[in-house]
């Protein structure tokens, strides 16, 4: 979901949108709640006219009156807690965000650290309370269709959105959304509590161009990894609909895939309500300019399966203009609307809306919000979540003593773009003090700005502040700014005189700056700063706010001082920058240095700003730990040995020097208002830690390839391929606890077939004198297989309660079928005979038991290219790309560049036809791209990329089972060819 600049809503007005039912309407079959759901949805949907029905399409549903239906919204956002909505009768803004105040989690990838569904289906189902409870205050705003979870998968931790998914594995991403899904959904066999929608289909995990982007996606890399986590919520029924995401894949918009019939509705008898990201559609024609007309990229959404046009904010003019016009075009037919409408009220209907008292959901109320029940689960899960990194038995500490708490998040919690507000703050100070004596503070710089000619920056006291100016001549308090560093050179500046940050005042080349923010914070961040060395022992002030220079702002960014002493954006080069010295009145590591001299233990968090490192449009362009906040690290380790790191962030963190020196690290998200306690919690043992991580961490940045590589088989990325030394793996955590596994017993007589299972059973005991959690992970390795195969794959885990000296017997059933990969010889999943290793651990690389068991499958045959074969059902292919063949439906192979198709029967094969468009040739080699070369066949040219032809040549010296390879010259495309 992006940004959005609001317009009203075209010709309603919002009384009109919440219209209640009318009496005149409770006699229709459809207000039966006895009937079947199907009858109800069809007898409503033959009392609509078609206006009424296009009028439904747009994510704004108007409220038809003689029928007693009242507006309906799609997507109140739900991640971690209720998190924002729309609201369209607020003014003078229709359409501004309408942040809740409610139970705030940890952050998605900190649900998923817990390792616990039954864990995160409570907080699922409380996250549907909440929205309940809001849509019972405000039914106008808080819509019952959620957005949420987010089930992208986490291969590359630069992406900017990484605090909004699960995991880097598919499996475990789609177990925990599964149960976040389901939670929110309820347990009701026939009504929802809300109406869960996965986000955001499919491979979308860069931000950088990300409507512009194309992830390349081999048929194993989209079947065996990107679709796993969206299929899992969907077939359990726990999710009621994806929504499509702003990238394309293989070429095409993903608003456009045919999979969202073609492949989603083929998951789940369940009816499913399918939506657009914001602006998407208008992207077709935009930015994306894939089509001409507005009519036909609309036509094209409902075509491909999606239901809801999340478009033009509040304004469904477009909408209804652009689908009526594919309708008198002959784009679409009434049918094609009637689908989409079908859909959309299935869902309506299973959420109580025409049940007497909106069914067994409707009475729940604000009451709900932020309850004592609700916040005990907050902090339970926080610290469930949290992970502990490395302990050299710094931990726990004893509740005795003084404790130095430093580091810059040490009295913050911080929100994303996607949390609510939050009710009521536990820092990790608060939470540390209330066990401990506590010193320390927040360890930044306090700093004055002073002009060449001793006049100093000036901030106003007034709780909301006031426009900066320069004119003072000593550096009071009105004078002083204490400096954040997040990374990179990049800044925010905190008033003293009143508490707030400094940010840009608006828009417009002659803006100014207010000490008025709260935090860092909205879609520009208008609060980033860099100091830039002018010479002379003065700086430069640059102005960093995303999107800084547009045509409608200027092309100024940085500060310099109006002749009436206002500070703004007047120059376009520090040329023109008004310089400044920066005075230090405070250092941040003396002062931390100073508390921990002194100290029994110090406590350093440290971390990142979700609004400034990596957010929604805004990738990572590092891993690494702010400048400053790493030599505040080991400062700090200087002056105490027994420090403690808490990196509080929402992402893997290049933490070598940390984890070489420092006695103990933990690691959590930004984890709700509760952060505090939990982290006070695990460091006093209070909660004995049994996070683990769900993405690997990497030494370096180095260590991943480029952001848009989305081959993780090809490039070797994520734990099951990846080649290097993680700083810890996937699945990595500790505990105050030990644990020894015994012999894992594989319950098999014989080879397994594919109709039955692999049953592993493992006694776990707990050899400390703590009670504890383990999470008990099962991997398996295929040992023989014609295909590149994970080096091992997760496909159970269970988290295990154990008292001091308890045994446990931990039992798993994974059916063979789930052994399976994507054949892409023969376009359809397989499970291949051959062993199987059973590796049982507590990380993919902490393997405590092995096993291995044999299984009765298949052999993949030869490939036989005398059958017609895709061009992209390759065995390994460089430097091409993958591409629609139509804006319907296919993909295929662009060059230039090289495709490979291993273990081909040839049996004297003497001709050589594709179905090819564009201009190029075609060499058949054999052995490797500068093989033995059979034969060329040429492309002239055809009247464009979507415009295919035949091309053919004749082969010679083709005879018996080769590795085929087709090498592609100039911009030609290939669909699909034969060798016979």
């Amino acid at each position: 979901m992006r940004r959005r600049t609001f317009l009203a809503v075209a010709g309603v007005t919002a009384a009109a949108l919440a219209v209640p039912a009318q009496a005149s309407a409770t006699g229709h079959p459809f207000r039966n709640p006895g009937l079947p759901l199907r009858s109800r949805v069809e007898d409503l949907l033959t009392r609509l006219t078609l206006p009424e029905k296009v009028s439904l399409l747009h994510q704004y549903q108007p409220a038809i009156p003689r029928l007693g239906m009242a507006m309906f919204k799609t997507g109140t956002e739900a991640l971690h807690g209720v998190a924002w909505s729309t609201d369209i009768t607020s003014t003078p803004d229709p359409g501004a965000v309408r942040t809740a105040v409610a139970t705030v989690f940890p952050q998605a990838v900190g649900l998923a650290s817990t390792w616990d569904p039954a864990l995160i289906r409570r907080v699922g189902s409380v996250v549907g309370d909440e929205i309940r409870g809001y849509h019972s205050d405000n039914p106008v705003v808080w819509g019952l269709n959620a957005w949420a979870p987010v089930v992208n998968l986490l291969r590359d931790p630069r992406w900017g959105r990484n605090e909004e998914g699960y995991s880097e594995d598919a499996y475990l991403t789609g177990v925990i959304a599964t149960a976040y899904a389901g939670g929110m959904a309820g347990d009701d066999p026939r009504h929802l509590k809300t109406a869960p929608t996965l986000k955001h289909y499919l491979a979308n995990n860069n931000e950088i161009r990300r409507d512009r982007t194309s992830s390349n996606l081999p048929p194993r890399v989209r079947k065996e990894y990107y679709e796993v986590p969206f299929r899992a919520p969907i077939a359990a029924g726990a999710a009621t609909g994806v929504m499509a995401a702003y990238n394309l894949v293989n070429g095409r918009p993903a608003t456009v895939l045919p999979d969202f019939d073609d492949v989603v509705r083929t998951w789940t008898d369940q009816v499913l309500m399918n939506v657009t990201d914001a602006g998407n559609p208008n992207n077709l024609i935009g930015s994306q300019a894939y089509f001409d007309t507005l009519a036909q990229a609309d036509a094209a959404t409902l075509k491909a399966g999606l239901d809801s046009f999340t478009v033009d904010n509040t304004n469904a003019g477009p909408t209804i203009d652009a689908v009526n016009a594919a309708l008198a075009q002959g784009l679409l037919a009434e049918s094609d609307v009637d689908s989409a409408v079908r859909h959309i009220l299935t869902i309506r209907f299973r959420l109580g809306e025409f049940d007497p008292g909106g069914g067994p959901y409707g009475g729940i109320t604000m009451d709900v919000v932020n309850s004592p029940a609700h916040r005990r689960l907050a902090r339970e899960t926080a610290g469930r979540a949290v992970v502990l990194l490395k302990n050299d038995g710094a931990l726990p500490l004893r509740p005795a003593g003084t404790v130095a708490v430093v580091g810059p998040l040490a009295d913050t919690l911080y929100t994303d773009w996607y949390s609510g507000r939050l009710p009521y703050v536990v820092t990790p100070r608060a939470g540390i003090a209330e066990r401990v004596t506590v010193t320390g503070g927040e360890a930044v710089d306090r700093i004055a700005l002073r002009t060449t000619d001793g006049r100093y920056v000036t901030a106003s006291t007034a709780a909301d502040g006031a426009p900066l100016t320069v004119g003072g001549s000593a550096a009071g308090e009105a004078q002083r700014f204490d400096v954040f560093d997040w990374g990179q050179g990049v800044v925010t500046l905190r008033s003293v005189a009143n508490g707030k940050y400094v940010e840009r005042d608006g828009f417009g080349a002659t803006s100014g700056f207010v000490n008025r923010a709260p935090q860092p914070r909205d879609w520009f961040v208008h609060q980033q700063f860099t100091f830039e060395d002018a010479g002379g022992g003065t700086v430069v002030v640059r102005y960093v706010g995303y999107e800084t220079v547009n045509d409608w702002e200027g092309p100024n960014n940085y500060l310099t001082v109006a002749p009436d002493g206002g500070l703004l954006l007047g120059s376009p080069d520090a040329a023109g920058a008004t310089p400044f010295v920066k005075e230090t009145i405070s250092s941040g590591i003396a002062e931390a240095v100073a508390a921990a001299e002194g100290a029994d233990a110090a406590v350093v968090v440290v971390g990142s700003m979700p609004f400034i490192n990596g957010r929604e449009d805004h990738d990572r362009t590092t891993m690494a730990l702010a400048e400053s906040q790493s030599a505040l690290v080991r400062a700090v380790h200087a002056a105490n040995p027994n420090t403690v790191v808490v990196v509080e962030n929402s992402y893997p963190t290049t933490l070598t020097w940390e984890q070489d020196n420092v006695p103990a690290i933990l690691w959590t998200t930004h984890a709700g208002q509760e952060t505090g306690h939990a982290v006070a919690d695990v460091l006093f043992g209070d909660v004995n830690p049994a996070g683990r991580l769900t993405q690997t961490w990497y030494r370096r940045d180095a260590d991943l390839p480029d952001i848009l590589e989305y081959d993780i088989i090809k490039a070797r990325r994520t734990y099951q391929y990846f080649e290097g030394d993680p700083l810890y793996p996937f699945g990595h955590g500790l505990s105050y606890s030990t644990f020894r596994y015994g012999g894992p017993g594989v319950a098999s007589q014989g080879p397994l077939t594919t109709e039955s299972a692999l049953e592993v059973s493992v006694p776990v005991t707990n050899t400390s004198d703590r009670a504890g959690d383990e999470v008990v992970q099962l991997y398996t390795h295929q040992r023989e297989s014609r295909d590149p195969r994970p080096d091992r794959t997760l496909r159970a885990f269970q988290r295990v309660h154990l008292l001091p000296g308890q045994t446990r017997t931990v039992r798993f059933s994974v059916p063979v079928r789930d052994l399976a990969h994507w054949d892409v010889t023969r376009g359809r999943w397989v499970v291949e005979g051959g062993t199987y290793d059973v590796l049982v651990g507590a990380s993919c690389a902490d393997i405590r038991q092995r096993g291995s068991v044999r299984v009765r499958g298949e052999t993949i045959p030869a490939r036989n290219l005398s059958r017609t074969t895709r061009a992209v059902d390759f065995d390994d292919y460089a430097d091409v790309s993958l591409v629609d063949t139509s804006k319907a439906r296919g993909d295929s192979v662009g060059g230039p560049g090289w495709v490979s198709f291993h273990d081909s029967e040839l049996r004297r094969a003497r001709s050589f036809t594709a179905r090819v468009a564009g201009a190029g040739t075609i060499e058949v080699r054999l052995g490797g791209p500068a093989g033995r070369l059979l034969g060329t066949a040429t492309s002239p040219g055809t009247a464009d990329k979507y415009t295919y032809t035949s091309v053919a040549a004749a082969l010679t010296g083709a005879d018996g089972r080769h590795d085929v390879y087709l090498v592609l010259t100039g911009e030609l495309r290939v669909d699909t060819f034969t060798i016979r």
